[in-house]
């Protein structure tokens, strides 16, 4: 099959978006999801892409209120070894995933450092293991970026998870809108590629989800991610239900279709293995949350869900995807598409 990666978008308006968003007719929310399929196909045949998740500390500066690593909780946390990272690498290198997601807590004490360590593991999973690398570090300085960057590091994935500031204000405690967002457009304009996300289920409105779709498009992410909210015991939160998972598949659904390009996760993170077939069939051309069992390695919204189980491998992944016709992409192919959306993001 003949793909063309950069097909031109559905330009949908908010008033449109909001439609979807609201529509209860169960038949034409099954035409927009086998639509977006259709349109992942033309762009990426098919192939599915997959990323190893190494989530290295659990410590973090900050108070989110959905979160359950929040500063405050009481829980019992871990900070991994730069051995320990590279091992837990190089062991989903070896399984066949496409990048390495080094995902963190905004954690004082690599701050202190400078993020030195953590330059040195992206030196050595670039470098000697020749595979590409995303980094979520949380609001980090320019100088930080401009470190990353010099690296050659692939991705910077920073999450606003709403673009209604009043509601991140009530998200994210005593945190800066336009500093979060400021952060991950400096990264974009150094040459990183970046990933923007929402959360579902946070009290937004249908309104609120066209807005942030709208500007997820102006600020040019190349990886869009939407994620159901889950409750974390011991957050302020706890009580809030997690939403029906119909929003966040019509999220995946429109994201295809106005950004034909961008890669949209189906996160192994929110309903373990089980609803990994529900977001490829709306169109999600990405599986993450990938973790080796009794790695000693966490999720962020399910811990520990089908982890020790082997439930987040790439053998449960890739038995799945060649059920429905599908195959895991290799890391050359994953290089390939990864260049010509950094091509894009240039403007070539």
């Amino acid at each position: 099959m003949k793909i063309n990666i950069f097909p031109s978008g559905e330009k949908l308006s908010k008033e449109q978006i909001v439609q979807y968003l609201t529509c209860d007719d169960d038949k034409e929310i099954a035409k927009l999801f086998e639509h977006a399929k259709n349109v992942r196909n033309s762009v990426c045949g098919n192939k599915i892409y997959s990323y190893g998740f190494v989530y290295f500390t659990t410590y973090c500066r900050n108070n989110c209120n959905f979160c359950y690593f929040r500063a405050s909780n009481k829980i019992e946390r871990y900070r991994k070894s730069k051995e320990e990272v590279l091992e837990i690498s190089k062991a989903l290198i070896n399984d066949g995933v496409n990048l390495i997601d080094l995902t963190m807590g905004e954690d004082p004490e690599y701050h202190k450092e400078k993020f030195q360590s953590v330059l040195e593991i992206i030196d050595v999973i670039k470098g000697e293991y020749d595979t590409p690398v995303m980094i979520s570090p949380g609001v980090i300085p320019n100088d930080i970026i401009d470190d990353f960057a010099a690296i050659k590091t692939d991705w910077y994935a920073l999450y606003q998870e709403t673009h209604n500031r009043e509601l991140f204000s009530n998200m994210r405690i005593g945190q800066e809108y336009d500093e979060r967002m400021d952060a991950k457009l400096y990264a974009r304009d150094k040459g990183m590629l970046i990933e923007e996300g929402l959360l579902a289920g946070i009290g937004e409105s249908p309104e609120d989800i066209a807005d942030s779709l709208l500007v997820m498009g102006d600020i040019k992410a190349s990886q869009m991610r939407v994620m159901s909210f889950i409750p974390q015991e011991g957050s302020p939160m706890e009580n809030v239900k997690t939403p029906t998972r119909r929003e966040e598949l019509t999220i995946i659904a429109l994201m295809r279709i106005m950004y034909p390009h961008v890669l949209i996760p189906a996160s192994l993170d929110v309903d373990g293995i089980s609803g990994l077939k529900d977001r490829i069939n709306a169109g999600a051309n990405l599986v993450t949350s990938i973790i080796p069992p009794k790695s000693g390695f966490m999720g962020v919204a399910h811990s520990t869900m089908d982890v020790d189980e082997g439930g987040r491998t790439i053998v449960e992944v890739k038995a799945i995807l060649n059920d429905m016709g599908l195959e895991l992409a290799t890391k050359d192919e994953y290089k390939e598409y990864e260049k010509k959306l950094k091509e894009h993001q240039r403007g070539i």
